[in-house]
């Protein structure tokens, strides 16, 4: 079966590209450990079902994208510098997607939501969780924001909520039409959504 960590590492890698290519409900635990170049058993080793396999692929590739958007929302520019940003570098991730393997890939999340969330309960929980803590991490950068009357908006929260569906939904569309350039309206949107001013010029001492 070779290295126990190797072993897993590959199948969890082969399953993530697939996914990402072909979706989940198509792809059999044969294929997976096919492109895994794996025993068949050394599946059933580390992963009880395929579900689990998701639930580990999932919550691998949220650990990847939660250090990524951590860097930018918590860096040190203005709060709706950091949140362009995030959004900037979405925007990349999805181009250079593309570059790859000649189509949009869209967000594996959201992807996974339309195909899975009424078949199992535990990816729906868990998908739940994650597309939450977005939510709150886009949250602390809009009340920042805020403090600083530098946005309109209210309740942060719900207004958060609608930036993170704003760009899930032009992702989703970025895949439709398999234009990473589809993503460029999110920022000005946002904007409008958020009800940004100007930032307030510095007071001289």
């Amino acid at each position: 079966m070779g290295r126990s960590s190797d072993a897993r590492e590959k199948i969890l890698s082969a399953a993530r590209s697939l996914i990402e290519l072909r979706g989940y409900s198509a792809l059999g635990v044969a294929e997976i450990c096919k492109a895994a170049g794996v025993p068949k058993g050394s599946f059933y080793y580390f992963f009880e079902s395929k579900e689990a396999l998701a639930l580990a692929v999932i919550d691998e590739h949220w650990a990847a994208q939660r250090e990524g958007w951590t860097r930018v929302l918590n860096g040190d520019a203005r709060p709706l510098e950091r949140l362009r940003r995030l959004f900037e570098e979405t925007e990349t991730a999805q181009r250079v997607g593309q570059q790859s393997c000649g189509t949009v890939s869209g967000c594996m999340f959201g992807n996974l939501t339309l195909e899975m969330s009424n078949q199992t309960e535990a990816v729906r929980g868990r998908l739940q969780e994650i597309f939450e803590s977005q939510v709150e991490m886009v949250d602390s950068v809009i009340a920042e924001a805020a403090e600083r009357d530098e946005v309109t908006v209210t309740d942060t929260r719900e207004a958060a909520r609608s930036v993170v569906a704003q760009l899930e939904g032009q992702v989703l569309f970025a895949k439709l039409y398999n234009n990473a350039s589809r993503l460029g309206a999110v920022w000005p949107n946002c904007m409008a959504l958020l009800g940004a001013r100007a930032p307030r010029a510095p007071v001289d001492a």
